[in-house]
């Protein structure tokens, strides 16, 4: 499934926020100034898939685009970046949107300079662990009591080649 990616304005901010809810439970997903923070930050990137055919979760027609599909959330210090979140709506999850946005992530963060990427997932969410595996992401540790200080996480890194 193609989707159209592109750069996060402030307009997306609304839809950007509820989708972050919908993903991860409460204390996990990001509150709104957690979230406008990390959208703000002059390190940070946000990319955006949208399905262009899809209508607004109002069932009203969106002027601009499509339905958010998903978003990707990274800061960079190279050489190393970070994913901070990688939210798919859960209708379009297992339909290559996650993996879209990771490949277009890895080319803006090689272009400016990042050699590896750094990410942490619950231990408990075999999926997520399996998609970071997929991608070549390596656990390299377990960080104790990472979420809502009780839930494991690993630490998960990717080399990647500079642009």
């Amino acid at each position: 499934m193609e989707m159209e990616l592109r750069d996060y304005t402030e307009e997306d901010f609304a839809d950007i926020y509820a989708l972050d809810q919908r993903c991860f439970p409460p204390g996990i997903a990001y509150s709104k100034r957690m979230l406008r923070y990390f959208l703000r930050m002059p390190q940070g990137r946000c990319i955006l898939a949208r399905d262009g055919d899809a209508r607004a979760s109002n069932g009203e027609a969106r002027a601009r685009d499509g339905a958010l599909a998903g978003f990707i959330i990274t800061e960079e210090g190279p050489p190393v970046g970070h994913i901070l979140t990688l939210d798919v709506a859960e209708e379009y999850r297992r339909r290559g949107v996650g993996t879209q946005l990771l490949a277009r992530s890895e080319e803006g963060l090689a272009s400016r300079g990042v050699t590896e990427i750094v990410i942490e997932t619950s231990v408990e969410s075999a999926v997520g662990v399996a998609f970071w595996h997929g991608h070549g992401f390596l656990s390299v540790g377990v960080l104790p009591r990472y979420y809502l200080g009780k839930i494991d996480a690993y630490e998960m890194r990717k080399k990647i080649a500079r642009a």
